[in-house]
C-alpha cells in the first residue's frame, strides 16, 4: 500500500490546494469505502464546512474541518486512508481547472481513470473538487478516525523512543519496522531500502542491536524517507529496481536473496546485509 512518502504527497496536495474552500456537496455513497457510515452521514457532517488543516502520522491522514456559520467549535475530523492504490486529486475553481495529484505512484497507469474508481468526492462552492481515486477499492473514509493504535511517525520519532520501540523483544528487524504500533509509516519497500542502506539483515533479531546500530538505523530511515518524498515515492529507492529474481546488489554486485520476513516478501544482499 502507499507508504509514508506517498501519503505525505497526498497530504501536501490537500494542504496546498484544498484548504479554506467551502464544501457544497459530498459523494459518500460507496458503502464499502465509507463504512461504517451510512450513505449521507459523512455528507451531513461536512456540508457548509471547509477543510482547515491536513495532518499525517505514518500512513494515516486526517483533515480538520471548520465550524459552520455561527458555530464556534470546529467540525469533525475526516480520516482518509489511501489503501493500496489510492490517489487524491484536487481541482482548482471552475474558472481555472488546474489539477493537483498526490498519493500512490501510478506509473504508466497515471492517466487511467474510470468514473467508478472515484470512491469519495468533496465538491466545493467554487466549482472545484477533491476526489479519492481508488481502483482497488481498498481505501477508507471515516469521521473522527481512531489513531490510538498508531505509533509515532517514522520520520519524526526521537532517538530514545526509537531505541525503546525498535530494540525491544526478539522479533526480526524488518518485522518490527513494519509494526505500525511500534513506529508508523514504514512499508515493505521502505523497509527493504532502509535495511539495505544500513547494511543490516532483515532477519536480525532486534534485541541483538546495540544503541549505536539503532541510532544509525534511525538516521538511515529518516534519510530514506526524505529522499523518497523529494523524489516522488519509495519506488525511487536505490535497491528497489534490484528486488527481482535476476537482481544484483547495486553496491557489491552479489545476487539478491528473496525470502519472507514478518509475512512479507523481502529482498536483501547476502554479502552486505549479513
Amino acid at each position: 500500500m502507499p507508504e509514508l512518502p506517498e501519503v505525505e504527497s497526498a497530504r501536501a496536495v490537500i494542504e496546498r490546494a484544498a484548504l479554506g474552500r467551502t464544501i457544497a456537496d459530498v459523494d459518500d455513497t460507496d458503502t464499502w469505502e465509507c463504512r461504517p457510515h451510512a450513505p449521507g452521514e459523512i455528507r451531513d457532517a461536512l456540508l457548509g464546512r471547509s477543510l482547515v488543516a491536513a495532518h499525517r502520522r505514518g500512513k494515516s491522514m486526517w483533515l480538520t474541518t471548520s465550524g459552520r456559520d455561527g458555530e464556534r467549535d470546529e467540525g469533525p475530523h475526516l480520516g482518509l486512508h489511501l489503501g493500496m492504490s489510492g490517489r487524491i486529486l484536487v481541482t482548482a475553481p471552475a474558472d481555472d481547472g488546474e489539477e493537483s495529484v498526490g498519493g500512490d505512484y501510478a506509473g504508466r497507469n497515471a492517466d487511467r481513470r474510470k468514473e467508478e474508481w472515484f470512491r469519495f468526492t468533496l465538491r466545493f462552492e467554487d466549482g472545484g473538487a477533491m476526489r479519492l481515486l481508488d481502483p482497488r477499492r481498498l481505501g477508507r473514509v471515516r469521521l473522527d478516525p481512531d489513531l490510538s493504535g498508531v505509533g509515532p511517525d517514522a520520520g519524526e520519532i526521537g532517538r530514545e523512543e526509537f531505541r525503546a520501540r525498535i530494540g525491544r523483544g526478539t522479533a526480526p528487524l524488518k518485522a518490527r519496522l513494519l509494526d505500525q504500533s511500534a513506529i508508523a509509516g514504514v512499508g515493505n519497500l521502505l523497509a527493504d531500502e532502509t535495511l539495505w542502506q544500513a547494511g543490516l539483515s532483515p532477519q536480525h533479531r532486534v534485541d541483538d542491536l546495540d544503541e549505536e546500530q539503532l541510532d544509525e538505523l534511525r538516521r538511515v530511515l529518516r534519510r530514506c524517507i526524505r529522499a523518497a518524498i523529494r523524489q516522488g515515492g519509495v519506488h525511487t529507492g536505490e535497491v528497489i529496481p534490484h528486488r527481482r529474481a535476476d537482481g544484483h546488489c547495486p553496491r557489491c554486485g552479489a545476487a539478491m536473496v528473496r525470502g519472507e520476513v514478518g509475512g512479507r516478501t523481502t529482498w536483501w544482499c547476502p554479502v552486505d546485509q549479513v
